[in-house]
Parts: structure tokens; C-alpha cells; sequence
């Protein structure tokens, strides 16, 4: 039950009994700690319907309330704000609803509806993934399990962007300076194998402007000239044309990168549900390209490409076809959306988890979809979210300053174990484990910094700030939860036992308003694609439970009744911590 609505609809009944008047809105707030009550509401905009002092309308509204609904205990009034008193038996009734539904809060998914198709990751199969893939990955699967949390059927996918120049550098470095190296015989995963052909391309593509340069060429000039260029470019060429020994190339060292991804995904904990890769996707389009042309979506300029004009809407003019016929990026990313939706009819919407550098292209997207007249499209979100940056600065992929995933993952496992050590909190454990519970607080620590902030921030990441065991961190949350698990474990009698006739303390009363907020904070969460509403949420739930541990004795209560009620509070609290994290991606562990 909802109290907000089940207030709402007494105070409307309140003014046709008092006033003869109806009441269209009633504002609500959290009452002010210095105030005794449990929501406050707002009388100055009822001002507009009734013409009475705020405060006599407070008081009459109260007492109405109090008189009619069992549900309203007491209140009082300040300065027109009516500050309303929830009967305890209102909390207890509702948390007896909730105590042994372990996925409270989550929608159960309607098989019959429309899906979400979210992509996320979308690599580049030239190098490694790293820290900036890691937030887009990150928020994809966030976002993909709140949708599902909140109702939705949902897909994950990614298009691999598996041809073009860069992978052509990649190719012809390891072509020239190979010498049949393999991930095996190197003992390095196929991604970081070949990532260092993609730097040892751009070391020898310097060295040859260098060259350039020194026999009188401008900066410019020699950018262009530099022969390891031209030969990256005929490779592409080749490789179009399906050049035998390229394409051989091509299909060993994507492999290479795909078994590295895997690995990477797998450490990270994200999975999908399908993939495409561009060199299958990248021609699709053109048959919606000639189909606008014929509708006028499209116009044809004088050299022979195609167009799309989007002035009207504000944007400007957008090539979707070259003059020879090849397509673009936009072409392929038409033809990949519709194929998708032939995939899976029951897709009705797409999510496109890409950073905001991005953010026109995809406007331009959604509207030419939209203007080719597809339904779906009205559905379409780019889930923009700024860049990740280090204290040391910005990352180059070419140039191999980048920050790794695979050993970030590593990293943030040895910092929660030496801020671990320091604070000897694992000494009982065994070393596997402590390795274990290493891993998921160091993996705990690295999502959360990431998912507590809007994805439309840039953060600056700070690995050893993230591990801390205070504050609005992974670690702090993880180790709330394991102190629950510590007062469960020792909990030997019966919690199962319905409790519905106790006084609430305080603190117990605010635990359980938090817990009824989760409900509507998934479908929040989902609504604006918003890992950090369920971060900051759980963050200020475990707030709650600590100060509810310090403020009274769970296990040492003087009644049973109290003793049971909680246990049975912690123990909706840790479930509900477990659940919104798993939204997260982050584990907890059963000790700490």
C-alpha cells in the first residue's frame, strides 16, 4: 500500500466533506527532522482552492485524518505544513507483506511484452579493452538488468567493430614484425597481442614521418606520405576485395581478440545475449537508403551521394551514401537497427550505451530512422555518459597509454587486499579465502565509484579512494552486508514467526520507509537509464541500518517479539542491499 496515494485520497475526500471544493494535486514532502512525523504535506498550493490560513487549513485537514483513516496516528502543524503521524501497525502491516519476498521491488517480466535490446561494449578488435570500455560496459549491463528488474524483457548485444584502417594497422604491424608470434607461444592474451601491433604500427609510422620530415616534407605532408600508411590502406583494399591470405590473417588475429574479450567480459562479470560484427553489418542500409530516395527522405546531390536534409529539425545535412556508391557509418547503423528488430520482432525499443562524443550522430540517427517510418523508433535511447580519467591524464590507445581492464581488475584486487591487511579485517580467513573476497571487494569498489556517479559526468578515478571501508564506496556497503550476515548467523530461534504488535523505535520505523521506496526507485532507475539512483539509494539504506545497529540491541532485546522483528529487519535490509548491488553487477560476500 501506498501511503502517499492512500493520504491523497482521504485529503480529496476531506475537501468535498469540508469545503464542497475538489482538490486536483496534493503535494507531499519528507518531514524536517526537527519535526515530529512521517510525511509532510504542503497546504499553500491548496491556497489556490480554498481561500483560509495555511495553518487552520493544516488543522482541519489533520483532524479530519485522524478522525476517518485508522493509518493516521497524530499530527501536527507548522506554518502550513501538516506534518502527519503513520500508525505503527501501517509499517508493520506493510513490512509483514514484504519479509519473505526475496525479490521485492522487482516486476515479474510480462513474456507478452515489447523487448529492450541494450548494447553495450562495442570494441574495437585492434587492442585491449580499458578503462573507458570498462564504464561503458559497466553502465550497459546496469542498465540492462534495472530494465529487467523493472518488468522489461531485455537483450544484451554489441557490434564488434572488427574491420576498417585501425584493424588494418594492427594486421600489417604483425604482418611485418611478427615473425608467427602467437598468444600461446607469448603467453599474453590475444587482445594484448595483438593491441601491440596496433602501438608498434604507430611507433614505425613515426619514425617514418621523422624521415619524412628530415628529407624537407611539411608535418602535414609527411603524415600522408609515410609508406607503412599506404600499405595499411591497400591491405583494406584486400582485405574488401577478399584478398585470401588478408582475410586469413584477418579471421586469425580476430580470433585471438575475441578469446581475450571473453576472458575480459567473463572477469568483469558481463555477458550478452547476441553479437554482430561490423564486417557483416557494414553494407546493410543501402537498400533503405535507395527505398528514401524514392520516398524523399532522402535527395541524391550532383557528384551521386545521398543525403538525408534534417535542417527543418535543426540539425544539418547528413551524407548517408558516397558518391561511389560506399557506404558510411550512419548507413551501416541504419541497417543494423532494422536488422536487429528482424532478429527479434518483439524488440520495441534499443538502448546505445556509447560515450557522449557521439551524442549528434545518434540524434541524427534516431530521427532518419524515424523519418523512414519505423514504429520502434520513437523508442531509441543513447545512454550518453562522459569519459573516465586518471590522475596521471589522458589515455591513447595507439600510443599504449592506456589503462588496461584486465590488469585494473588485477590492481583493484591487490588494493582492497593491502587496505585489507591494514585494517586486519580477513586474519581468520585462509588465503584462498581472502583471494576470493579480495576480488569481490576490489571488483565491488571499481563498479560502484563508477555506477554512483550520473553516467553523464566525467569521473576522475581514484582506485584507492574507491576501496575505502567509509564512506559512499562498494567496500562500505559489502561490508554492512556481511555484518548482517553475522547477526543472522548467530540468530538461533525462530524468525519466521509473523510480528504485528510492537511500538517501532525510530530507527526501525525509518528503515522501513526506506525499504518502501525500492519499489518505485527501480522503475525510476529505469525510467532515466540511471545506475547512480540505485547506488545512492542502497549507499543511504546501509546508512540507515548502521545507524539503526548503533541506536538498538537486535540479538540483546528485552521482548522475543522485538528480537524477532529485528532479525527479520535486518535480514529484508541485507536482501534488499544483495538485490539493488546485483543491479549493480557486484557481488557481496557472505563475510568480511
Amino acid at each position: 500500500m501506498n501511503i502517499q496515494k492512500t493520504l491523497a485520497y482521504h485529503i480529496k475526500k476531506a475537501f468535498l466533506s469540508l469545503f464542497n471544493l475538489e482538490l486536483e494535486t496534493v503535494e507531499f514532502q519528507a518531514t524536517r527532522k526537527e519535526f515530529e512525523g512521517d510525511i509532510t504535506v504542503v497546504t499553500f498550493s491548496m491556497l489556490r482552492v480554498v481561500k483560509m490560513n495555511p495553518a487552520q487549513l493544516g488543522e482541519d485537514l489533520g483532524n479530519y485524518l485522524v478522525k476517518n483513516l485508522d493509518e493516521v496516528k497524530s499530527f501536527n502543524v507548522v506554518k502550513g505544513f501538516l506534518n502527519i503521524v503513520i500508525a505503527d501497525v501501517f509499517f508493520l502491516n506493510f513490512f509483514n507483506t514484504i519479509k519473505d519476498d526475496d525479490k521485492f521491488g522487482f516486476v515479474e517480466t510480462d513474456p507478452n511484452g515489447k523487448a529492450i535490446m541494450v548494447e553495450y561494449s562495442s570494441p574495437n578488435t585492434n587492442k585491449p579493452l580499458h578503462l573507458g570500455h570498462i564504464r561503458n560496459n559497466l553502465l550497459g549491463y546496469s542498465v540492462a538488468e534495472i530494465l529487467k528488474a523493472a518488468g522489461n524483457k531485455v537483450y544484451k548485444t554489441q557490434i564488434i567493430n572488427d574491420r576498417g584502417i585501425h584493424i588494418c594497422k594492427s594486421m600489417l604491424a604483425y604482418k611485418k614484425f611478427g615473425h608467427g608470434e602467437t598468444p600461446e607461444g607469448s603467453g599474453l592474451k590475444g587482445d594484448k597481442l595483438v593491441g601491440n601491433y596496433y602501438v608498434k604500427f604507430d611507433q614505425e609510422y613515426k619514425k617514418e614521418i621523422q624521415t619524412l620530415v628530415e628529407d624537407g616534407f611539411s608535418i602535414d605532408g609527411a603524415k600522408t606520405l609515410a609508406p607503412i600508411l599506404f600499405e595499411a590502406q591497400d591491405m583494406l583494399l584486400k582485405w574488401e576485395a577478399g584478398d585470401e591470405a588478408t582475410v586469413a590473417l584477418w579471421k586469425t588475429m580476430n580470433q585471438w581478440v575475441y578469446e581475450g574479450f571473453d576472458i575480459t567480459y567473463k572477469n568483469l562479470g558481463v555477458d550478452f545475449d547476441a553479437l554482430y560484427y561490423e564486417s557483416d553489418t557494414y553494407l546493410l542500409g543501402k537498400e533503405f537508403v535507395a527505398e528514401g530516395l524514392k520516398t524523399g527522405v532522402f535527395f541524391k546531390k550532383e557528384d551521386g551521394s545521398v543525403w538525408c536534409d534534417l535542417t527543418e529539425d535543426g540539425l544539418d545535412e547528413k551524407i548517408v551514401l558516397r558518391s561511389d556508391g560506399t557506404a558510411v557509418y550512419m548507413t551501416q547503423d541504419i541497417g543494423t537497427a532494422i536488422q536487429r528488430i528482424k532478429d527479434y520482432p518483439d524488440v520495441g525499443g534499443m538502448v546505445y550505451t556509447v560515450g557522449n562524443e557521439q551524442d549528434y550522430h545518434f540524434k541524427v540517427l534516431f530521427l532518419i530512422l524515424k523519418k523512414l517510418g519505423f514504429d520502434w523508433a520513437k523508442n531509441l535511447f543513447h545512454l550518453s555518459y562522459g569519459m573516465v580519467d586518471l590522475p596521471s591524464g589522458k589515455m591513447k590507445s595507439r600510443e599504449g597509454t592506456v589503462v588496461d581492464a584486465d590488469d585494473l581488475i588485477i590492481e583493484m584486487a591487490k588494493t582492497a587486499k593491502e587496505i585489507s591487511q591494514d585494517l586486519g579485517k580477513l586474519e581468520e580467513y585462509n588465503e584462498a579465502e581472502k583471494q576470493t573476497i579480495y576480488n569481490t571487494i576490489g571488483l565491488g569498489a571499481l563498479k560502484y565509484f563508477i555506477l554512483k556517479v550520473d553516467p553523464k559526468k566525467r569521473i576522475l578515478f581514484d582506485p584507492e579512494a574507491s576501496v575505502d571501508f567509509q564512506g559512499n564506496t562498494g567496500p562500505f556497503i559489502q561490508y554492512t552486508y556481511a555484518r548482517i550476515q553475522a547477526i543472522l548467523r548467530k540468530a538461533n530461534f525462530d524468525i519466521a514467526i509473523k510480528v504485528d504488535a510492537i511500538t517501532l523505535h525510530k530507527k526501525e520505523k525509518e528503515l522501513i520507509k526506506q525499504l518502501q521506496l525500492f519499489p518505485e526507485l527501480i522503475q525510476n532507475a529505469a525510467k532515466n537509464h540511471s545506475p547512480a539512483l540505485i547506488a545512492n539509494y542502497t549507499y543511504d539504506l546501509v546508512k540507515g541500518f548502521n545507524s539503526f545497529y548503533q541506536s538498538v540491541s537486535i540479538l540483546g532485546a528485552e521482548k522475543d517479539s522485538e528480537k524477532i522483528f529485528r532479525v527479520q529487519v535486518s535480514q529484508v535490509v541485507s536482501n534488499t542491499i544483495k538485490n539493488a548491488l546485483s543491479l549493480l553487477g557486484i557481488n557481496v560476500p557472505e563475510r568480511m
